[in-house]
């Protein structure tokens, strides 16, 4: 496969995985901010937050009210990644690559992109969840056609990583500011306040129900266990490690290659420290230090891929 291809398909899943993400933190930020308590914080600047450009949108748009995360986060075209640039990118990248894809799928894409586009509004004045939570059927519906119609070769496997790293990466960031933003008050930790804002948590990555299926109560321990270790969800950061390090193997079996590429020892690394750390350990030695260092690692992967795979064979 030509790297110009397998990049083009890995940015291509990547970005609209990312606007995925985006939808599902808009959407259960809206159905938090219908049952505000008086002690409850701005839940919009966790959000800004995890794009980790606040001084952007600070400079562009200023308070972080409801109106203005969702046009920043959903339709600002001079944002690199809002859902709108994302998507727009991501179609550029399935065209690019016409002859790799089946035309289901980017008939998918094509739908899910104009479905944002000709949403967009100078000023959402109203948004709802129900407009997120058709993004998010969106997005699954264009995942499960790609899935379903493309053979599951080096080209699929390009898809899948790219679409895990960035899982993982955004279910990290979320994680993340959970523990620096949403809790108002220590003493609110435990109360019904902690209760909702962790289930809210839980729904942004689709995960409610099945870690209620494990454990009946809110527990901190058990929470943070969920979203970094569980094996088998496919949204934990684990599980999105774990099947990026297996989609790198076939990658390099299918090449022919003899040599293990930077990307997948790193990979393998990280899953191997995952899989040894105990959530006791990541709680007492400090949440945002073990995030921080997670997503350095997860931009390392990101390079070492471009250096294996995507810029090795062009010229200086």
């Amino acid at each position: 496969m030509l790297s110009r291809v397998a990049e083009s398909i890995y940015w291509m899943s990547r970005q609209a995985e990312r606007a995925e993400n985006l939808a599902r933190f808009i959407e259960v930020t809206l159905h938090m901010s219908l049952d505000p308590t008086e002690s409850s914080v701005n839940p919009w600047e966790p959000l800004v937050q995890v794009t980790g450009d606040n001084e952007w949108f600070e400079a562009k748009y200023g308070q972080a009210t409801c109106q203005n995360v969702v046009q920043f986060l959903a339709f600002d075209e001079e944002y690199h990644s809002s859902m709108l640039t994302c998507l727009r990118s991501s179609r550029q990248n399935a065209k690019s690559v016409r002859e790799a894809m089946p035309t289901e799928s980017f008939e998918k894409l094509n739908e899910f992109y104009h479905f944002v586009l000709d949403s967009r509004a100078p000023q959402l004045t109203d948004p709802t969840a129900d407009f997120f939570e058709q993004i998010r059927y969106h997005a699954l519906m264009w995942t499960g056609v790609l899935d379903s119609t493309m053979s599951h070769d080096i080209a699929w496997h390009f898809v899948n990583v790219g679409r895990l790293l960035e899982r993982a990466d955004k279910t990290s960031r979320i994680l993340d500011v959970k523990y620096f933003n949403l809790l108002p008050r220590v003493e609110d930790v435990g109360t019904a306040i902690d209760d909702l804002q962790w289930s809210t948590l839980l729904l942004a990555i689709s995960g409610f129900e099945a870690y209620r299926r494990e454990h009946h109560l809110m527990d901190i321990e058990k929470i943070v266990a969920f979203f970094l270790f569980h094996r088998s969800f496919p949204r934990s950061i684990y599980s999105c490690i774990a099947g990026a390090e297996w989609s790198l193997r076939q990658i390099e079996k299918e090449s022919g290659s003899d040599y293990t590429g930077h990307a997948q020892r790193s990979t393998n690394a990280l899953r191997h420290r995952l899989k040894n750390t105990n959530v006791k350990e990541v709680i007492a030695g400090g949440m945002h230090q073990f995030i921080d260092r997670l997503q350095v690692e997860l931009n390392e992967i990101g390079d070492a891929l471009g250096q294996d795979y995507f810029y090795a064979n062009q010229p200086a």
